[in-house]
């Protein structure tokens, strides 16, 4: 080989290498936190988020379930400042940060039908459309939203109307209309972060809390209480977002993979969640036979449909008319998807 050609040889050579390089810097880990363990339903859906990153593009993405960053605030401050680039967290938590993300916790607001819900999260406008404004002002990009099951209540004595909580110490995310809906059930709400949840109750601070079924068992709730009742009141909601800055950074093909890994990843989670509240029921009265489970009838849910009144009245009055025009969305959104 002459001298000509080794020099020609290695300009190739080094080209492909900056090349090499270039391309291994496009490829980066991004870091997502849930509040949830990996295989409670946020880490089910956030696993199969991964997978589908991974899978159509060369960046990898690094998990972070609940404890291992800090409590719920730590989180979002830490997306907001860029730190993490994904987080999954529920309105009950950013209720403060985006007032009209309480309408997941209006009373009654939301069908207990399973496929009724999963249209309503798959095509609302107020979601899909009006809530995406409303989180951009706090640096943040919504990807998705999905439900997780209906909430049960989880008391230390029997609840069959709105009279059995008065006075009972019933703990609550710290969302203020969550606040005032256990307020007009009779209850004294009393907020606390998740990981004190489980020693107050067990010491008799609190008396009360609610939580989706699978949550009741995964997290060992029915061992600290003794009744789960079913008021038909909520459904617990979540919502993946992104940092604005990262998203907005990102090219058009990376959006892409990212707005479809969340649809993906949404379709599993709907199917995951299948008849998974009544296994997980199962499990829980496998583990304590003498807990005592009660669905309220029509007639015993009428006092807490009533209340729901006052809550919806109170969320307009927190929230003005952008939280009204929210309001008449979801319930356009409901019916339509019926």
């Amino acid at each position: 080989m002459t001298f000509k050609k080794r020099g020609l040889m290695g300009c190739l050579t080094a080209v492909a290498t900056i090349a090499a390089g270039l391309g291994a810097a496009q490829a980066d880990n991004w870091k997502y936190a849930f509040e949830e363990s990996l295989t409670e339903v946020q880490g089910v859906y956030a696993t199969k988020f991964k997978e589908e990153i991974e899978k159509n593009s060369d960046h990898t993405i690094q998990l972070f379930p609940y404890g291992t960053l800090g409590e719920s605030a730590d989180l979002m401050e830490q997306t907001q400042a860029g730190i993490l680039q994904f987080v999954d967290q529920s309105p009950g938590f950013t209720g403060a940060l985006i007032p009209e993300a309480q309408v997941f916790f209006v009373p009654y607001l939301l069908p207990t039908d399973q496929e009724h819900l999963a249209r309503f999260f798959r095509e609302s406008k107020a979601i899909n459309e009006d809530f995406k404004g409303l989180y951009e002002k706090q640096g943040l990009e919504l990807l998705q939203m999905f439900p997780e099951g209906e909430v049960a209540m989880t008391t230390k004595e029997p609840v069959e109307t709105c009279a059995d909580l008065d006075e009972v110490k019933f703990r609550v995310m710290t969302n203020p209309l969550l606040v005032e809906a256990y307020q007009a059930f009779g209850a004294t709400p009393t907020p606390l972060p998740w990981g004190e949840v489980y020693g107050s109750l067990q010491t008799n601070i609190i008396q009360g809390q609610e939580n989706p079924t699978f949550y009741l068992y995964s997290t060992k709730l029915y061992e600290v209480t003794d009744y789960i009742t079913y008021t038909g009141h909520s459904n617990f909601t979540t919502a993946v977002m992104a940092n604005k800055e990262f998203y907005d950074g990102l090219s058009d093909a990376d959006k892409k993979v990212v707005q479809d890994a969340a649809k993906a990843a949404f379709e599993h989670i709907v199917v995951y969640q299948q008849g998974l509240a009544q296994q997980e029921l199962e499990k829980i009265k496998e583990a304590k036979p003498e807990i005592t489970i009660t669905v309220l009838n029509e007639e015993q849910r009428s006092c807490f449909k009533e209340a729901a009144k006052t809550v919806e009245a109170k969320f307009i009055e927190m929230t003005g008319d952008s939280g009204e025009a929210i309001l008449k969305q979801f319930k356009a959104d409901l019916e339509a998807t019926k």
